[in-house]
């Protein structure tokens, strides 16, 4: 009578037993894992701990997982995770911080414009603003032009006269001003200002000269017309200036040498009427403002107005008592115009005085000297 309980007190110790050496048999059970929302809210949460500054924990949002599949998480990671874009948008991503830094300097309008020589920004900042606008220059489209056809600019202009006997400068109201330069240089090209005759420029006599950007025409002097240069350039010349900028430098700088006694003023000056009255190739473009990089004393004003009335932010240089500002479009940076204030107080007016300004409206090849061709602006 005892042996059958006996027996079944010890066959539980042996199915016990074999059902462990039956699951040491057995691969382990697997882990539940979690569900791609899951996964996608917990990896944000630890890439923005590791973005935090140490010792600052910024505010972190609550997580909060999906009601449902419908949330497009997978195009949310995709734009945060994007590394590789191309240099030109980085560039003008990182320009448009920049510009919204700048602003609050100077009011559009007035007769008075903001002079710095380094204060607010200076040096290494118009370094970087020039390496940007110069970016943006080399990625930017332009059709070609013939050797046949006539670069065509419109512009607005004004600049202020000064009594022989001295005293304060008087601004001149803005008028239009449209210029015709043929292409090689083989051609009249002809200059037209708002309430002023035609002037016919190039080979046919009398021959006119253009002095700088916006200056009245002007008779050949004796023993000129020796080629086109930095100082008379040809679209075809400019064309073919250096793309390097270093190179690009030396030969301004040898081009307008003996022309005032600051050779970086001159270098400057003359990329400015470059600028404002060529349409020089994209990577041509781009050479001009990293050469303008490498002159010294370059600084950036904040906030600088062209001829139009079109705010935007400015590379300059002061020399002679005078700052010389290019004004550039804060979100494309395209070159607006120039601007000329005075540095410091003296008999033509206070520091700031506007003494000269434009702004460069259109820019297109032309058949004929003119006509008006579709403006590129």
């Amino acid at each position: 009578m005892n042996a059958t309980p006996r027996r079944a007190a010890q066959r539980p110790a042996s199915e016990e037993s074999e059902r462990r050496e039956l699951a040491g048999l057995l691969p382990p059970p697997t882990v539940p894992g979690l569900d791609a929302d899951r996964q996608l809210l917990l990896r944000e949460a630890l890439l923005r701990q590791a973005a935090e500054p140490q010792g600052r924990p910024a505010p972190r949002a609550p997580l909060r997982r999906p009601a449902g599949r419908s949330v497009r998480r997978p195009a949310r990671r995709s734009a945060r995770f994007r590394i590789a874009v191309p240099a030109l948008a980085c560039a003008l991503a990182v320009v448009g911080v920049v510009a919204s830094d700048l602003g609050g300097a100077g009011t559009p309008g007035r007769d008075h414009a903001a002079v710095t020589g380094g204060g607010p920004t200076g040096g290494s900042e118009a370094v970087r603003m020039l390496d940007r606008i110069a970016l943006a220059a080399a990625g930017s489209e332009q059709p070609a032009v013939r050797a046949d056809q006539f670069v065509y600019i419109e512009s607005r202009v004004a600049y202020a006269a000064q009594s022989a006997g001295g005293g304060p400068v008087t601004m001149a109201p803005a008028h239009t001003r449209q210029v015709w330069l043929s292409a090689d240089g083989s051609r009249p090209g002809l200059l037209r200002e708002e309430g002023g005759p035609d002037s016919r420029l190039g080979e046919d006599g009398p021959v006119l000269h253009l002095d700088q950007p916006g200056a009245t025409a002007r008779p050949e002097a004796p023993g000129g017309g020796g080629g086109p240069s930095v100082g008379e350039p040809t679209h075809a010349f400019v064309a073919a200036l250096p793309t390097d900028p270093d190179a690009l430098l030396r030969l301004i700088r040898e081009q307008t040498r003996g022309q005032g006694q600051d050779p970086d003023q001159r270098a400057f000056t003359a990329i400015g009427d470059l600028l404002a009255e060529t349409w020089a190739p994209p990577q041509v473009a781009a050479a001009l403002y990293r050469a303008a990089e490498r002159i010294p004393g370059v600084t950036v004003v904040a906030s600088a107005v062209d001829a139009a009335g079109r705010e935007g932010v400015a590379v300059a240089r002061t020399a002679y008592g005078r700052q010389t500002q290019w004004v550039f479009d804060r979100s494309t940076y395209g070159f607006l115009g120039e601007r000329t204030v005075l540095a410091e107080d003296g008999d033509a007016g206070p520091a700031g005085t506007v003494v000269g300004t434009s702004a460069v409206l259109a820019r297109a090849a032309a058949d004929r000297v003119g006509e008006l061709p579709p403006p590129v602006r």
